[in-house]
């Protein structure tokens, strides 16, 4: 007998994830379940396709209604969350009612410590609550915890992580990869990190820095954004004396967009135009989310993650550095193939009973080893260079 799943979504990031499941999860079953039941039956349909198999079976859910939730949960292994990240603390709670290890993308750190004071309440169902699963927050906190561990001492990590055309185009040279709203508010806000082992607030969409990365991506940029560095800060606080999060984009981008911060075209305080309130980010959302999108353009995803320290009473840095691409055999891009895979692998080993119980941040709870002979199986290329 295999395992039961479930995935909550049936967006890109959702497909990937069952899809991932199905190949590699041991499953039994998958079931896709969408507010929009003829979407996830078309992605089921695909996923299906592609492995030869009739083992995910879509179906509809309001993911609101947390008592229809609870129910469909039930007798599952493991659920994984890809549906916009204000449900996830409720589904949490859904899961843990069903008896089911829960798992998600994240992506806003005061939802993902809402979803951890659910700790007692996991450890007494037996199950794993384990949020911000994707890329970043996701993937780049996992490799650095290995990374931290893997070192005497540490005292400095870097996450640098971009998600990119490979052929970029004006205006921006960036395409969108996913909801513009999410991109902004990346950009604009406020990243928890750590600084000389203290715990800071740092604004976003600052402190500009240039870095050279593989090709074909050569010289490019990195600015801070939020909600990368996720609960590592806290986490690490005490152990590591500097943790920091930016966004890679390539080289250009960041003063183009500041241009638009200063004129004021991304400000959320409402503006009258010809006796009508207008919000100037939405008006933006509207409008560029038709200029960034090229349909048939394909991207690409850079991941570098480096740990400095000690081993063995000598400096050492870790570096880790994925850079994936559009999957022309599946039709997934690289940002849902650098998201899914990831929270898939987790959900996976929370089925298989390999992760820490109750609800526990993610640098804690995954065995970095397991996580990184799951990424192998993958195809993914992790490049590990020591210094």
């Amino acid at each position: 007998m295999g395992y039961q799943y479930i995935v909550l979504g049936a967006g890109i990031q959702g497909t990937t994830i069952a899809y991932d499941m199905a190949r590699f999860g041991e499953a039994e079953r998958v079931r896709l379940l969408d507010m929009e039941l003829n979407q996830a039956r078309q992605a089921a349909e695909h996923i299906n396709q592609l492995l030869q198999t009739d083992c995910v079976q879509a179906g509809q859910l309001d993911v609101s209604d947390a008592e229809a939730v609870t129910a469909a949960l039930k007798g599952a292994d493991s659920c994984l969350s890809a549906v916009p990240y204000r449900f996830n603390p409720m589904l949490a709670r859904c899961a843990i009612a069903a008896g089911v290890s829960f798992n998600d993308l994240g992506g806003k750190t005061d939802l993902v410590f809402e979803a951890l004071a659910l700790h007692e309440e996991a450890l007494a169902a037996n199950v794993s609550i384990i949020p911000d699963c994707g890329v970043a927050p996701g993937l780049g906190n996992t490799l650095a915890a290995y990374g931290i561990s893997q070192l005497d001492t540490c005292h400095s990590v870097q996450i640098r992580c971009g998600g990119l055309p490979q052929n970029p185009q004006p205006p921006l040279d960036y395409m969108l990869v996913f909801n513009i709203g999410g991109l902004t508010n990346e950009y604009f806000g406020i990243s928890t990190v750590l600084r000389n082992g203290e715990r800071l607030d740092v604004p976003t969409f600052s402190e500009l820095e240039h870095l050279t990365l593989p090709e074909p991506l050569g010289e490019c940029e990195a600015f801070v954004t939020s909600g990368g560095t996720s609960t590592c800060p806290w986490t690490f606080a005490g152990q590591v004396q500097n943790y920091d999060y930016k966004t890679i984009r390539y080289k250009g981008h960041y003063e183009k967009f500041k241009v638009l911060l200063d004129l004021g075209l991304l400000s959320l305080d409402p503006v009258e135009v010809n006796g009508q309130q207008i919000v100037p980010r939405e008006l933006f959302h509207a409008v560029a989310s038709k200029a960034l999108d090229f349909p048939g353009e394909k991207d690409l995803l850079i991941l570098r993650v480096s740990c400095s320290g000690t081993k063995d009473g000598q400096p050492k840095t870790l570096e880790y550095t994925i850079l994936d691409y559009y999957d022309e055999s599946t039709g997934f891009n690289a940002m849902s193939r650098m998201t899914g895979f990831p929270a898939s692998i987790v959900a996976i080993m929370s089925a298989r009973g390999q992760n820490a119980r109750g609800a526990v941040a993610l640098e804690k709870a995954v065995p970095g080893d397991i996580f990184l002979e799951e990424l192998a199986r993958r195809g993914l290329n992790l490049e590990i260079t020591e210094k």
